[in-house]
């Protein structure tokens, strides 16, 4: 039980025995620093309400809790703010019982008859994933594990865009430039290849505009008349058609972009529970059009295409079905998560990981789940995230120049190999501890880098910075864990037993008041879905263990009692610090 949980009743019943009030909101936050004082009670929305001052009011629930409450030892206050020190008895007492805690913090739940659905990646088979993919991935994974670790039953899916103009464009540069190119022959991964097809198609396409601008034509219509463009539309109407040629490729090309994709999640450390793809879900939604009609939820206008009026919503009129009977994506999104619900029957709430580009859609698509009547329309949440720019600025598929997540990925990995060579700390390491090494640090700077910042702004993305072994970094965090491996490696006695010391130092006190946190910014986080908090907090904890290393002994210190204290103490902040990666996907090395 946190101080919070433990002080508000007693705060309230002195309310209720001091002013004869019942069920008053009680707000608490943490004491400033510069005042003594561990939890702090707001006392000016209750001035009004018992009719005395701040002074007179905090005094008298100050001394009521020193009188009937164990675990308050003092109190003082400061203009509106009831400042209460919690015993030292009280944060021996509850390290004692977070000490070997398994999964601290976490709450296991076994009841699955209700679950979450977290949807993340997304990809189209056209191009490899990209760095804008990377912060879709990593925070679509880690939330999903923060929502499990706040206790509920999660699943992980995408939804692949295996089909639309864009994959025939990449199909028709194969067909006219690949001379029966494979990935076994290129010695490419399969969605580079592709990737590679998709910008040789705009580069043709470009061309031909041009030529045709020189002939004479519009721009207009030289990107309509481009023999290049028809051909590739030619192309998606036979895929349409479920031509057997066109077919074969389109299945071909998937598979080597399928291929690809998989040894990326395997990089970054994700997969899923369920794939989902655009070309068995694009048809889905036209049987809830037709049963909104009949509800009067759809209308049809007189062209024969079928809208919904959000305009009482404060949204606009959105189109659901065209006149000529084929769907938009919002009516594949309807049909999509309807199927989801059948596939998972114990799904009742579904996140979505997706640019900040499609905010509306995803209002638009959210409200009309809910005049469809689904009782799950109302946990659907998404997940906004800004754009990663870089500071050679915005990428561009089409033209090549986005910032491939292979290579992100290897350049993090050399960084990391660069750094650790220049500190010079690897002395008696195989090379093939190195190698791991330089992969654990290299992720995890990437992933933190990332993920400390909140979901909704914008990032620019600095390798070098995110590697740093200093400040805000995963490094800096990954180094304090393999600093406290070391002193536990050092220890040449038994420290798995409960603290029998009376009193605590200032720092270890903070440092307790530190770990009680975690289980409510578990909460938060999976409440707010942003790692940021995990991630901030767990800096946080970094920066409270090194002030308290750097203050007090710990294998130097002589009394074994306090010794054994501070090195169990350390434990228990290094199981955390691996708790708390790896629900940011990052691991943590044993030595650095």
């Amino acid at each position: 039980m946190t101080i919070t949980q433990i002080l508000l009743p007693h705060v309230q019943t002195a309310i209720n025995s001091l002013f004869d009030l019942e069920s008053v909101k009680i707000e608490f936050q943490a004491t400033r620093k510069d005042f003594q004082g561990d939890i702090t009670v707001v006392l000016f929305p209750l001035v009004k309400l018992t009719r005395s001052n701040p002074a007179e009011l905090g005094q008298k629930i100050g001394e009521y809790l020193v009188e009937n409450v164990s675990e308050v030892s003092a109190f003082n206050v400061v203009s509106g703010f009831l400042n209460i020190v919690i015993s030292d008895q009280f944060y021996i007492q509850y390290f004692n019982s977070i000490r070997n805690a398994e999964n601290f913090g976490f709450v296991t739940s076994s009841d699955e008859s209700q679950a979450i659905m977290v949807e993340y990646a997304s990809p189209n088979t056209n191009k490899p994933l990209h760095l804008g993919h990377i912060r879709n991935i990593l925070l679509g994974n880690s939330v999903a594990e923060i929502l499990k670790a706040a206790g509920n039953k999660v699943y992980k899916t995408q939804i692949i865009n295996d089909r639309g103009i864009h994959i025939c464009k990449s199909m028709l540069a194969w067909k006219m430039f690949g001379n029966l190119e494979t990935p076994e022959s290129s010695n490419l991964k399969g969605d580079k290849l592709v990737g590679n097809y998709y910008v040789a198609f705009d580069k043709e396409y470009k061309n031909q505009i041009n030529a045709l601008i020189a002939e004479g034509k519009s721009e207009d219509e030289a990107k309509k008349q481009a023999p290049i463009m028809v051909e590739a539309q030619e192309m998606l109407q036979k895929w349409e058609a479920a031509d057997p040629g066109v077919i074969e490729l389109w299945k071909r090309m998937n598979q080597w972009v399928y291929d690809g994709f998989e040894q990326t999640f395997d990089s970054l450390g994700v997969g899923f529970d369920k794939n989902y793809y655009e070309s068995d879900t694009y048809l889905l939604g036209k049987d809830v059009v037709a049963y909104g009609l009949e509800k009067g939820i759809f209308e049809r206008d007189p062209d024969g295409s079928v809208w919904i009026d959000l305009t009482e919503d404060g949204l606009d009129r959105k189109i659901v079905l065209r006149s000529d009977n084929t769907a938009v994506y919002i009516t594949q999104d309807i049909g999509t998560a309807i199927q989801r619900t059948k596939d998972f029957p114990n799904v009742t709430g579904m996140v979505y990981t997706v640019g900040n580009e499609q905010e509306y859609h995803f209002k638009v698509l959210f409200l009309i789940l809910k005049k469809l009547g689904f009782e799950w329309a109302e946990n659907l949440y998404h997940l906004s995230y800004g754009m990663v720019d870089l500071p050679s600025g915005k990428m561009k598929s089409r033209e090549g120049t986005v910032v491939d997540a292979d290579d992100l990925i290897t350049e993090m990995v050399d960084t990391a190999q660069s750094i650790s060579e220049e500190l010079g700390k690897l002395d008696g390491y195989s090379d093939q501890e190195k190698a791991e090494l330089y992969k654990i640090i290299g992720l995890g700077a990437l992933k933190y880098y990332i993920l400390k910042v909140d979901p909704k702004k914008r990032i620019l993305f600095d390798p070098a910075e995110s590697v740093d072994f200093a400040g805000n970094t995963g490094p800096f965090i990954q180094y304090t864990y393999a600093r406290i491996m070391s002193i536990l490696r050092k220890a040449d006695f038994s420290y798995d037993t409960d603290a029998s010391i009376e009193t605590l130092h200032e720092k270890e006190k903070t440092l307790v008041q530190q770990l009680a946190m975690f289980p409510d910014v578990i909460q938060n986080a999976a409440a707010t879905h942003s790692p940021a908090l995990i991630a901030n907090y767990t800096y946080d904890l970094v920066k409270e263990y090194n002030s308290f290393y750097q203050s007090v002994p710990i294998h130097g210190e002589a009394d074994l009692t306090i010794k054994t204290f501070r090195v169990s103490l350390s434990k228990r902040v290094a199981d955390t610090i691996e708790s708390a990666l790896k629900l940011l996907g990052i691991s943590v090395p044993e030595r650095m």
